[in-house]
């Protein structure tokens, strides 16, 4: 098992941050996420709490050598999401779990945005994934565990630098929007 740990501090506030997180997807550094579905959606009355289950595909590129030696098909895979709001905490917690090909790698990933504990205009990001092949490929685990770490590695860099960008977008417009209280006089 390989595990991929971040860190990152965001200069918004988190209530921006998590809104904006609904927006992360389509965006011009996360091509290969084709779509994203919501799957279930509920609001605990008593807490406030937000969780929603979504499915996300995703287009891969699996080296050809390895999907022919798999016996697969094609490159879309799916994965499932899960994402719990706490308004009153100011946490979102997302994790996800790659649902194709699931018995021979796993990847178990957390994600976690949180107000910054001393500084509220801050929102403050922690990823860990855990990568694990499976025991079909057991003789080959250390590669592929390897491997697909420094895939990880790559997409959570181009995933954050996405984010980012759609989050100064989000910042934008949110910022232009009447409902902020910055009306323009009449």
């Amino acid at each position: 098992m390989k595990i991929f740990q971040s860190t990152h501090d965001y200069s918004y506030p988190w209530s921006l941050v998590s809104a904006a997180n609904w927006q992360k997807y389509p965006n011009e550094h996360c091509s290969h996420v084709q779509h994203v579905d919501v799957l279930n959606r509920t609001v605990d009355p008593k807490t406030g709490v937000l969780t929603t289950e979504r499915l996300i595909t995703v287009n891969q590129n699996v080296p050809t050598l390895i999907m022919k030696l798999l016996g697969c098909n094609g490159t879309e895979q799916y994965v499932r999401e899960i994402s719990i709001i706490d308004p009153k905490e100011k946490t979102l917690t997302m994790t996800s779990q790659n649902l194709t090909m699931s018995n021979l790698l796993s990847v178990n990933e957390t994600i976690v945005y949180r107000e910054h504990p001393h500084d509220k205009q801050k929102t403050q990001f922690t990823q860990q994934a855990a990568i694990s092949a499976g025991s079909i490929v057991s003789r080959w685990a250390n590669v592929i565990e390897d491997f697909s770490l420094k895939r990880f590695q790559q997409n959570a860099a181009v995933g954050r630098e996405g984010f980012s960008k759609v989050l100064e977008r989000f910042v934008v417009m949110a910022e232009a929007s009447p409902t902020n209280g910055n009306e323009p006089s009449r």
